[in-house]
């Protein structure tokens, strides 16, 4: 697919919400609905979350530690969570929301009569909406974009008539408006505080017209009979500014004497210096659907028929939603991104750390997008800070830890009274390999030392001093549990507390790993690392159940929910690395076994749960199962403007699928590269290029007729490539000539590279 093909598109307005297309800039966001009479484009600014940090008490938390560890160890799980949830929740329980900023709201005059030629697109490649329709004999168009250059939402609208533009704008915040007004002669703000203790926000929406006029009437932006018309909008919070309304007018004076070209012209080249590192085409003339709408798209995949430019542009869609909500100096991407338009949304749209929030993130490195997973690193850089008094005063343990939520304030105490998911230490330690995993794509040296491995070893230090001996004289946690599974024991008791559940003892299995291997690059820590490699040899192993199956708690108990939607005990598989087809053949097939029985009892039934099912299937090496799952996940969990389905809206779909497609063509586990590892007969022949794989590289593939055809490979450093490949391969430079050749009996080809190196590989 060309990127001219990368487009959502419509024939109609967006009646609903998740029919809008979105625009952002990490900061800024904005969903654009392109309708007619009265448009609305719903704001949101990244940091306007109500309320303020809060100081959770938990004051009875260590008095009953050993009280509910020993309920747990006596086989009383209900009597320990009953205990529990008194004892370790935090007062008060409740994360705060993250909230809309509001909407604009454009009232148009002289708009009545027939509309002819109504399109509404998102051009994935510039990342610009684009609104054009007739009326009668004049012609209308709007562009839409939020500038990651300048700081700004910028919407023109044009028309091929003179004079024919006359509108009022307004900004809202239904039912929480605080102020709105002018603010000159032809600009209109809003501000307002996000809760009694929370952050202080404002909006700034001026207008520049060609010919006409514009002028203010009350709370109301009046542009008349004008040529053409540019709206720049702003909004900052007390998060980040002492006086945000200042900080808007700065930068909607800076962009307003720019000018729209040369913001336009700035913006599209920065959006496509990022978003054209990776292109994807899967060959398929007889199935393109591009000249098709996308919802109509979207109906040919439910009634059954095949459209793989769609799944490109999934792929696609994926990636821009990412550089669209988390850039460098921006918060990470939550819960739904940065776009939703509530004040009270589903799970407070928050950052949850039981799977969500790395989901978010998986695709950030293979697809090339590795300063946008930057935002996460300066959450964990305060969750570190707020999880060492977490740490201390509900555990008695050193180091840091983070549960299965935070939020702006990076907050880790235990909120909630969900018992299934709310008693779970592990969220800092599997967000913390987020930075080692930013390291093994870039291998660099200074990001190490200065930036991960403090974090990396601080999470380490929690888990030396939580982790108890149970009666097999394994290292277990305890309090924790499988997120947010339920279990039976022999003895008919059911519980969600648990013992060293399976998830757990394979998170900190890579998280001992990662700081052995880092610590050792960087010739520090020699005790330290000696008594992380002797614990981790002491966690529970993954262990074969009475099915076949992995087992998700140490013990083999049985579950009440077989088709539960987390699947936690294969995080070894994926995203770990601790299970392989190739390196541990019985627990891959135990692992397949385990997806098969979830699927078979309803498994999958969540956008992001079937999202992580593709990244299994890839990993399996299951190219037809990942694909099936592709396309369920297109039948079943996709709104009309392709946003991820829970229900309801969620967008670690959208970000977990774009990882798994990009799973299925490229895999650089275990030190091995392996080129097309989970290719479906459904594709085949077609081509990539720009993914990224650990150990510094840059890739492309190209294949034909279901074969591997031809590969690319750029290297950022100097060493040794490894490619395992059930193929012989030849490498050679750019000149042609061969630099190794892999022999019939050996599925390993390995070859020296150099820094700027490049690469081709070929069938030998």
């Amino acid at each position: 697919m060309c990127a001219q093909d990368l487009k959502l598109w419509y024939k109609q307005p967006a009646d609903a919400w998740v029919q809008a297309l979105p625009v952002g800039n990490g900061r800024l966001g904005a969903m654009v609905f392109g309708r007619i009479k009265e448009e609305r484009m719903q704001l949101n600014e990244d940091s306007l979350w109500y309320g303020g940090p809060k100081t959770r008490e938990q004051p009875d938390a260590h008095k009953h530690l050993e009280e509910i560890r020993r309920l747990m160890f006596e086989g009383r799980p209900q009597d320990a969570e009953y205990l529990a949830r008194m004892a370790l929740t935090a007062a008060p329980k409740y994360l705060a929301p993250y909230q809309t900023l509001g909407d604009i709201h454009l009232y148009f005059r002289d708009m009545d009569g027939d509309v002819h030629d109504y399109v509404r697109e998102l051009d994935l490649a510039s990342g610009i909406i684009k609104v054009s329709y007739r009326l009668g004999e004049t012609k209308y168009q709007r562009e839409t974009m939020v500038s990651t250059v300048d700081h700004v939402l910028v919407v023109r609208l044009t028309s091929d008539r003179p004079g024919a533009l006359s509108f009022a704008a307004n900004l809202s915040r239904r039912p929480f408006e605080g102020t709105t007004g002018r603010k000159g002669a032809d600009s209109i703000q809003m501000n307002g505080q996000s809760g009694p203790d929370g952050v202080r926000y404002s909006a700034l929406l001026h207008a520049a017209a060609e010919g006409g006029a514009v002028r203010i009437i009350g709370d109301y932006l009046s542009v008349e009979s004008a040529d053409c018309v540019t709206l720049y909008v702003a909004a900052a919070t007390t998060f980040r500014y002492e006086d945000p309304l200042a900080i808007c007018c700065t930068r909607v004076e800076a962009a307003a004497a720019k000018g729209f070209e040369a913001i336009r012209e700035a913006h599209d080249a920065e959006h496509r210096a990022v978003f054209e590192r990776v292109q994807l085409e899967i060959d398929a003339p007889d199935e393109d659907g591009s000249e098709l709408p996308t919802d109509e798209r979207l109906f040919r995949i439910r009634a059954g028929e095949s459209d793989h430019g769609l799944t490109v542009l999934f792929f696609q869609f994926g990636r821009y939603l990412l550089m669209a909500s988390s850039r460098p100096g921006s918060l990470p991407a939550n819960l739904q991104g940065i776009w939703n338009e509530s004040h009270t949304p589903p799970w407070e749209s928050d950052f949850h750390l039981n799977i969500n929030l790395q989901m978010n993130y998986w695709l950030a490195e293979v697809c090339n997008l590795a300063e946008c997973h930057e935002p996460v690193f300066d959450l964990l850089d305060r969750l570190c800070v707020n999880g060492r008094k977490t740490a201390k005063e509900i555990y008695g343990a050193r180091g840091f830890t983070a549960h299965h939520a935070t939020n702006l304030w990076a907050e880790t105490d235990i909120c909630g009274v969900y018992v299934p998911a709310v008693f779970w230490p592990m969220g800092g330690a599997w967000l913390s390999l987020h930075l080692w995993e930013h390291y093994r794509f870039n291998l660099d040296m200074a990001f190490l030392r200065k930036r991960a491995y403090p974090i990396l070893r601080e999470a380490a230090l929690f888990f030396l001093d939580f982790l108890v001996e149970d009666e097999q004289g394994r290292l277990v946690t305890v309090p924790s549990l499988s997120p947010e599974n339920t279990y039976r024991l022999p003895s008919g008791n059911s519980g969600c507390l648990s013992i060293g559940p399976s998830m757990d003892s394979q998170i900190i299995h890579a998280l001992f790993g990662a700081c052995v291997e880092a610590g050792r690059l960087l010739g520090e820590d020699d005790l330290f690392l000696e008594q992380v490699a002797e614990s981790r040899g002491r966690l529970p192993k993954p262990a074969i159940g009475q099915h076949g199956q992995l087992m998700e708690w140490a013990e083999d108990y049985e579950e009440l929910e077989p088709g539960h939607r987390h699947i936690s005990h294969l995080f070894a598989l994926h995203p770990g690395e601790q299970i392989t087809i190739h390196h541990t053949p019985e627990l891959a097939q135990a692992a397949r076994l385990t997806l098969e029985r979830r699927l078979a009892h309803g498994g999958g039934h969540t956008g992001w749960s079937r999202a992580w099912i593709i990244n299994f299937w890839a990993r399996l090496n299951e190219g037809d199962q990942a694909h099936a799952n592709v396309v369920a996940l297109l039948d079943h969990a996709v709104h009309p403007n392709l946003f991820g389905d829970h229900p309801p809206f969620q967008i670690d779909a959208n970000f977990g699928a774009t990882a798994a497609i990009a799973e299925m063509l490229l895999q650089s586990h275990r030190d091995e590269i392996v080129l097309l590892p989970a290719l479906p007969s459904a594709w085949p022949s077609g081509r990539v290029r720009g993914l990224r794989a650990r150990g510094g590289y840059e890739v492309g593939i190209a294949w034909c007729d279901g074969v591997f055809a031809r590969g690319t490979l750029l290297a950022a450093q100097s060493g040794t490539c490894t490619i395992r490949s059930a193929v012989p391969l030849a490498v050679t430079n750019e000149d042609g000539r061969v630099l190794a050749r892999q022999s019939a009996d050996n599925p390993i080809l390995q070859f020296p590279v150099e820094l700027g190196g490049r690469y081709v590989i070929l069938p030998a």
